[in-house]
């Protein structure tokens, strides 16, 4: 099942390659191919007449059949396969009204719609696994680029402490890397065919309904699940949960960008172009138009996953309403997923870097941001308690006297007693202040090829 954003808006928040995966026509040709697939399994299993199957299969192509008209005409009988098996029916009555008999043999609306929606999320998976892949090559790339420049690490938006640049972009690679591997295990582990009859029991089929129903998981290439899940919807929701977390991490990333584009910031870029991130009224502007729009779908995600989320709260064997709440949501799920992804690609592959202000930017506080190298270089002489005061202090009164902490330092003899000059040079180097961080970095790209 099938929905859409506005064309005017649609390539602002999805994916092409998501758009096509979710276009109604595609998502009404994965129904057809279940009607299909199944009149082959059934032919070969002697369900069905094995004269059956061909004329089945030659009516069940999407663009035969009138959009509109099924439309509206689910409005009346609640979903969208009723009316899609009457006119399939027809159609394969105008060639061969014998096999006409025989579609849709035992099963139900919605076997046909999950396995639909199997099909189409395993289509999603791919496209979004093709761009994850791609954002996860930029990142790394950049990471070993990046691994000794210098930035400020930010807590609280304030400045804390130097890092290396590269390990901020190593963990965005690695992140992705984790959805990633959460989608591979989606698309191998959690998709599964539908096929359970009007109940679940597969019923209609007598004896023969898992011979059936493991040809069918054949034909179309879908693990089979131990028994029908009607009403059980993990697999909708794992799948809701999956993508959430794609566009959030890619929200995440997003943010920073953004911060870090702002013009009193200004230490990495998303890439320029003509006409990119302009203003209608201001020239010199240079928006974070990517940033925005991944923020936008991250932000959009997860109350369109919590629906998914909620409608697994269905009644019995066969649901009315929860059920219906999937078939909007989970499209719409994936085009913003796809939207956020898309545009972390565009920063990954071309994301600006100016060294030089981030280096700036360290020294914006007047060494403030060494002071913690500083007070542990000092503890290991007289304790952190003292060292923390005698520091603090000497914080205080540069920003009081507008002068570096470096100078204030060493005009302290409490401090040069124990702490000579070149020492107090070496701990404002900020790069020698970096921890394991080049570690991290190195296991971080390391995971990477974990697959």
């Amino acid at each position: 099942m099938s929905t859409s954003l506005s064309p005017l808006l649609a390539p602002m928040l999805s994916s092409a390659a998501m758009r096509a995966v979710c276009d109604d026509v595609a998502c009404l040709q994965h129904m057809l191919d279940f009607e299909a697939a199944l009149a082959r399994a059934e032919a070969a299993t002697g369900v069905i007449p094995a004269s059956a199957a061909g004329p089945i299969e030659q009516a069940c192509t999407a663009g035969s059949f009138d959009l509109a008209a099924l439309a509206e005409a689910a409005t009346r009988s609640g979903n969208l396969a009723i009316p899609l098996v009457k006119a399939l029916t027809a159609g394969v009555a105008r060639a061969d009204a014998d096999a006409a008999r025989y579609v849709h043999w035992g099963a139900t609306s919605q076997d046909v719609i999950d396995t639909a929606i199997m099909l189409t999320l395993r289509a999603g998976i791919e496209a979004l696994l093709g761009g994850i892949d791609r954002a996860i090559a930029g990142f790394a790339g950049l990471a070993k680029q990046h691994r000794d420049t210098a930035v400020v690490a930010r807590t609280w938006l304030q400045h804390a402490l130097p890092m290396p640049f590269g390990l901020k972009l190593a963990e965005y690679a690695a992140a992705l890397h984790r959805s990633r591997r959460r989608l591979r295990r989606l698309r191998s582990e959690g998709l599964a065919l539908q096929f359970g009859g009007a109940a679940g029991t597969l019923a209609a089929l007598g004896d023969r309904g898992m011979l059936v129903a493991e040809r069918l998981a054949q034909e179309l290439e879908l693990p089979l699940p131990e028994a029908p899940w009607h009403t059980h919807r993990d697999r909708i929701a794992e799948a809701a949960s999956a993508f959430a977390i794609v566009a959030g991490t890619c929200g995440k990333i997003a943010r920073d960008v953004q911060l870090m584009m702002q013009t009193d910031v200004a230490e990495a870029f998303e890439p320029s172009g003509e006409g990119r991130g302009g203003s209608s009224t201001m020239p010199h502007k240079r928006n974070p138009v990517a940033a925005a729009s991944a923020l936008a779908a991250a932000t959009m995600a997860p109350n369109l996953a919590a629906t998914i989320f909620a409608a697994q709260v269905q009644d019995h064997e066969r649901s009315a309403g929860p059920w219906h709440a999937e078939w909007p949501t989970l499209p719409m799920l994936l085009l913003v997923t796809s939207g956020a992804l898309a545009a972390t690609v565009d920063i990954a592959e071309g994301l600006e870097v100016d060294a030089a202000r981030m280096r700036l930017n360290l020294d914006a506080t007047h060494g403030l941001i060494m002071a913690e190298a500083v007070t542990f270089a000092l503890a290991e002489k007289i304790g952190k308690s003292e060292a923390h005061h005698l520091v603090e202090a000497a914080s205080k009164k540069a920003v009081a006297d507008k002068k570096h902490l470096r100078d204030v330092l060493a005009g302290d003899s409490k401090i040069t007693a124990h702490l000579g000059a070149d020492k107090l040079t070496q701990l404002f180097e900020p790069m020698a202040y970096q921890g394991v961080s080049q570690a991290l970095i190195e296991r971080l790209l390391a995971s990477l090829d974990d697959k």
